[in-house]
């Protein structure tokens, strides 16, 4: 187990304050440790164990967890087993309950407690959460590991990895925590990740949104992992769902690509006019919340380099905090423009800069652009072509280091 001390950090200045932490991401990306991890940093704080009452709503053998009403009792009895002090209620996957929103509003109301609460929905979350606690919440985004976490937890092993040999290994399993704490072979990785995304498609996509045709859904979900990082239109995906003998309409096909928006599985960036600094309404980009997904259904990381790199630039960004949108000049793209309050950086992806035309494709979007805003040119390259005020980093040292 490492500290995930970036997500601590967000969150420490919310523990015991009267709001909701509510913990989202995909499933099997650590929302469930995380929390074991605040509880460990609870208890060194000095708060007894028994204050501390833990439930996992997709439990079929736990009593306590089948009701609102079963809940609230088992509240009840953690309360009078201390006549004073404060509660501390961790709930996991708490979506599986009907009524959980009620519930939630109800405790923190009622009962002098410190709620945290996790689940695989970020729209069912965000938007319910809203309504029933009118801003008496923070919600805050798992991500599987990063490459710096999983190089942490490989440096912990008996045998050392190399950090060239850890990011091959990283390149191709992505970052669900369990896949570093066992000794797995690739078929093994894979299997367990395919089964990641069959419970998403089937349990967190379909069931809870009442989609029929799950094989248009996956159809539309494969096409998605094969062109991460590419744009598309909605026209383009009719035509193509058409042409596999499955026709779909484009509101049916916005309404999938936002089930898995909520499902925390796949990720749309919108494109940006750097000139007019407006958001543009087409040409969106997909990627995925773990590029290991992507290994296991579709295969070919190795070959399709360019854009996995891509992809895990983009989550890296996300984990730091930035808002990102697809950069467009007037004859050219900038992949990533990531915003963080007012800190604007502009970012360039590559696999290697190998010819003078390749330099020139990634150098010159980005001195095009007339502000004076931190550039980057990220490559697998191992020598510093920087040039022009434009920085030029190893995308390994990029992730390893503080640099945005």
């Amino acid at each position: 187990m490492i500290q995930r001390e970036l997500y601590m950090k967000k969150l420490r200045p919310f523990m015991n304050t009267p709001v909701v932490k509510v913990f989202t991401g995909i499933r099997r990306c650590g929302k469930s440790v995380f929390m074991e991890l605040v509880q460990a940093e609870l208890r060194q704080q000095g708060v007894e164990y028994s204050r501390i009452l833990s439930l996992n709503f997709e439990s079929a053998a736990d009593k306590r967890v089948q009701s609102a009403e079963s809940v609230i009792e088992a509240v009840h009895k953690q309360k009078s087993q201390n006549s004073s002090g404060r509660l501390y209620l961790f709930f996991d996957e708490i979506q599986e309950l009907t009524g959980w929103e009620t519930l939630v509003n109800s405790l923190l109301i009622d009962t002098d407690a410190d709620i945290y609460i996790t689940g695989s929905n970020a729209r069912m979350l965000s938007s319910e959460l809203a309504t029933y606690l009118a801003g008496r919440y923070v919600e805050l985004r798992i991500y599987p590991f990063s490459f710096a976490e999983v190089v942490t937890l490989l440096s912990q092993a008996d045998s050392p990895v190399k950090t060239d040999d850890a990011f091959k290994l990283y390149l191709g399993r992505g970052g669900f925590p369990f896949l570093y704490n066992y000794p797995f072979t690739d078929a093994d990785a894979n299997q367990y990740i395919g089964d990641i995304f069959n419970s998403t498609i089937l349990k967190d996509i379909a069931q809870r949104n009442g989609v029929r045709d799950i094989a248009q859904l996956r159809q539309l979900v494969l096409y998605f992992i094969a062109n991460v990082g590419n744009t598309f239109s909605a026209s383009s995906l009719v035509k193509y769902l058409k042409s596999q003998g499955r026709g779909a309409s484009t509101e049916t096909i916005y309404n999938y690509i936002e089930y898995c928006r909520a499902a925390c599985l796949l990720h749309m960036v919108q494109r940006q006019d750097l000139m007019g600094k407006a958001l543009l309404a087409t040409q969106e980009k997909i990627y995925l919340a773990d590029h290991g997904i992507r290994e296991a259904i579709y295969g070919n990381n190795q070959r399709d380099i360019n854009q996995v790199l891509e992809n895990i630039v983009y989550m890296e960004l996300l984990r730091r905090g930035y808002e990102v949108t697809v950069g467009k000049t007037k004859s050219a793209e900038v992949d990533f423009c990531a915003m963080r309050g007012p800190a604007l950086v502009y970012v360039q992806v590559c696999y290697l800069l190998a010819s003078e035309e390749t330099v020139k494709r990634e150098f010159s979007v980005l001195e095009s652009i007339p502000d004076n805003f931190p550039k980057y040119v990220l490559s697998m390259d191992e020598i510093d072509r920087s040039r022009n005020g434009i920085i030029h980093k190893n995308i390994r040292d990029f992730l390893l280091g503080d640099y945005v």
